[in-house]
């Protein structure tokens, strides 16, 4: 973390905790610790889109507030565009564009007033405010009434035009897709993949996983505010399992040994497995079988966010590294990845 800004990763965080309670309480003692979140190491690349996935209350708000400057940490370090988050919190939110979950919005402005309002705010350039407009569908005649007449979806838009406006090198999103709808969702991914494209880095928290699936270069899975997976999208998706069904007319194929096959049954033709990695030595070992039909699942980010929050890839203690880089295990015996 002594790089210099232009240089720095555009988030670094090192054993960074939150921690509440434990404070002496009169005749009852102190009150019970909360670890909201626990040893987290994660850096974000410049240039990507980094998804920080769990489900509520697992720390993702708290990880958020923590960038921003707006909680102070219990242990640890991190820095945003080379800001240290505990010395230069008004530098860093100058500097970023956020969107917090379920943004609340001054309901007497017009839509047009408060926009003005925040980037005034920001001191830069609404440079980006009217390809934003257009693209999420919002016209001049709604940005002219006031806030209070918007429904939800509308209040998510000019929270999502407010956030990226002034064209920020780090956008820090939280849940940005709540209240649109489909096609309003489509638009906004198409705006994700445009700032990717011109070197933008956004740091995407939710926990809609066909989302993150869709837009995410890396993502990070947290349990209980600990980091229990970081992995590149694709090398997460080639570890999960899928399930393979398979029609013959005639005998099976042998299975058995079959690299990242597993649970082979056979019935009336039928044959079930669970497929895991490479396909390849699957489709070599059934090349001369008479397949009727083949049916292979195809990974979700579903199942591997299901796999590591239920425990199953998390054992406690160090973490261990599988072969792909995905980092897993507990954060705090340096769960990292390259």
């Amino acid at each position: 973390m002594t790089e210099g800004r232009g240089h720095a990763p555009a988030i670094a965080t090192d054993g960074l905790s939150k921690r509440y309670g434990g404070h002496r309480r009169g005749p009852l003692g102190s009150s019970p610790v909360v670890r909201a979140l626990e040893g987290l190491s994660v850096e974000v690349r410049r240039g990507e889109i980094f998804g920080f996935l769990g489900p509520n209350g697992a720390g993702k708000s708290t990880m958020i507030r923590l960038l921003l400057g707006y909680l102070h940490p219990s242990a640890g370090r991190a820095s945003v565009l080379g800001h240290d988050i505990e010395t230069d919190g008004p530098g860093i939110r100058r500097a970023v564009g956020y969107l917090p979950g379920g943004i609340a919005l001054y309901d007497t402005m017009t839509g047009e007033g408060l926009l003005d309002y925040l980037a005034d705010l920001s001191g830069r350039d609404p440079t980006r405010r009217a390809s934003l407009l257009d693209r999420l569908e919002l016209a001049t005649a709604t940005l002219r009434r006031p806030v209070r007449d918007y429904s939800r979806g509308m209040r998510q838009k000019i929270g999502i035009v407010q956030a990226l406006q002034h064209d920020p090198e780090l956008a820090i999103l939280d849940e940005p897709t709540e209240g649109l709808d489909p096609l309003m969702q489509r638009a906004f991914y198409d705006v994700l993949d445009e700032l990717r494209r011109e070197g933008r880095t956004i740091f995407f928290s939710s926990h809609v996983l066909s989302e993150v699936e869709r837009v995410c270069d890396r993502v990070a899975i947290i349990r209980a505010g600990r980091l229990v997976a970081l992995s590149d999208v694709d090398a997460l998706l080639q570890r999960r399992r899928r399930r393979v069904e398979m029609r013959l007319d005639g005998p099976p194929p042998p299975l058995d040994g079959v690299a990242g096959i597993s649970d082979v049954r056979v019935r009336e033709g039928l044959v079930t497995c669970q497929l895991e990695g490479d396909v390849r030595p699957f489709l070599a070992a059934i090349a001369h079988a008479s397949v009727i039909d083949l049916l292979i699942e195809p990974a979700r980010l579903e199942e591997a966010f299901l796999e590591f929050y239920e425990g199953d890839g998390v054992q406690g203690g160090a973490a261990d590294t599988a072969t792909d880089g995905t980092t897993i295990g507990d954060s705090t015996a340096g769960g990292r990845a390259a």
